[in-house]
């Protein structure tokens, strides 16, 4: 019986797995958030997370405009560019890999957030501030497949569209 494509790597498409593609997530200082407001306008912001199990974290101001549209609504697109080519990146126009999926965001109170999240996204704030109220902690929680584009595949295949894409499955196993 065949098995279904988003568990079987077309030829020369990556092979990932959810695992690789949770630890390259942990590694990345970056990641775009996609949300759409009460208007019905996209907009995105950048953000600095944090992987706790099977979440993505990142820290707000409650009166900051994503933290509004997410409470509005909560299901977002996010993207996480992860870099590649070493040494050659810095002579060559190499462009980053992606990993993107859909995510349901939850905003929490500082004091709800793990403490190893709070430590790596709070640093340089004191404890009054993020007592203060004023802070809160975004948890995003992926759904669906990990959608990946140039993630587990030599730099030369990137160019080409096709191989240098990969679907697996959000949850780890």
């Amino acid at each position: 019986m065949p098995q279904p494509e988003t568990d079987r790597p077309a030829a020369g498409r990556p092979s990932l797995t959810t695992e690789q593609v949770w630890r390259a997530l942990a590694r990345q200082p970056f990641m775009v958030v996609a949300m759409v407001n009460r208007h019905g306008q996209g907009r995105s912001v950048g953000v600095t997370p944090a992987v706790h199990g099977d979440d993505l974290w990142f820290a707000a101001s409650q009166r900051d405009w994503k933290v509004t549209h997410l409470r509005h609504q909560p299901e977002v697109s996010v993207t996480v560019p992860v870099r590649r080519g070493g040494l050659l990146a810095l002579v060559a126009p190499i462009p980053p890999a992606t990993v993107t999926f859909p995510a349901t965001a939850q905003v929490l109170p500082v004091g709800d957030a793990p403490d190893d999240v709070r430590r790596r996204l709070l640093r340089g704030l004191t404890e009054p501030d993020a007592e203060r109220g004023d802070v809160v902690m975004v948890r995003l929680t992926p759904h669906g497949d990990f959608v990946t584009y140039g993630l587990g595949v030599p730099l030369r295949v990137m160019a080409d569209t096709e191989r240098a894409r990969g679907r697996v499955p959000v949850a780890r196993a």
